[in-house]
């Protein structure tokens, strides 16, 4: 079996990605980033959907994003916030795809590895610039440029298989590879149990995607948004 390193988040489009690349016969190893987000929820959430899918090595790499700053995900400081802005929103995190793409690619390079993926999508996506079809494209080709295995005549592949779905057409493929989303954490402000918030960009567009995709919605929410 060709092996493969995927990006894990925790969230639901990895998560779907994962079980992509699995169908597609690769031995997958999933790389998640403690980068320094506002809470460890979607990492306990890594560790359930590695175990489910059976990956053959699941690493956690921690990084301290939150020294650069500059994102709500990562600066206590900048709130989350509870409705859509305009332009690239706070959420954002400055070059996280380009620094996490760069870790996975560095272990594909030890692995001997030549295809990676990540759980990116432009067409629900919330404005993030490392999330376009452009990007995946110059990474791939600097993949190609800048590593040994590149220069002596590999080729390292970058799979974005979500990067044209919908929230409601990656949740059909994820029901379809049987990818239980109970596992997921997708809220930018969950609590320490993974609860999610239900207010902000990222629930809303889950929300909205399992709605679209006439699925159960199996997302916890806190105690006040169902009542107490």
């Amino acid at each position: 079996m060709p092996e493969a390193v995927i990006l894990l988040s925790g969230g639901l489009d990895s998560a779907t990605a994962l079980a992509i690349a699995r169908e597609q016969g690769y031995d997958c190893y999933a790389l998640s980033l403690d980068y320094g987000q506002r809470h460890n929820a979607e990492l306990a959430a890594t560790k359930r959907i590695a175990a489910a899918a059976g990956v053959r090595e699941h690493k956690l790499i921690h990084l301290g994003l939150d020294a650069v700053g500059g994102s709500a995900l990562t600066d206590a400081a900048i709130a989350v916030p509870d409705r859509p802005g305009e332009g690239i929103p706070v959420t954002y995190v400055p070059a996280r795809n380009t620094i996490f793409l760069s870790l996975a690619l560095g272990w594909a390079e030890v692995l001997g590895a030549w295809d990676l993926f990540i759980g990116v999508n432009a067409v629900d996506y919330s404005g993030y610039p490392d999330c376009r079809p452009e990007f995946i494209a110059a990474f791939e080709a600097l993949a190609r440029l800048a590593t040994k295995g590149g220069v002596e005549g590999g080729e390292f592949h970058i799979h974005a298989p979500l990067i044209t779905l919908s929230k409601a057409e990656i949740i059909r493929e994820g029901i379809r590879l049987g990818v239980d989303y109970a596992l997921t954490v997708s809220c930018y402000s969950a609590d320490a149990e993974g609860r999610a918030c239900g207010i902000c960009d990222a629930c809303r567009l889950r929300a909205a995607g399992f709605r679209e995709a006439g699925v159960p919605d199996p997302t916890r929410y806190r105690p006040t948004l169902a009542g107490g």
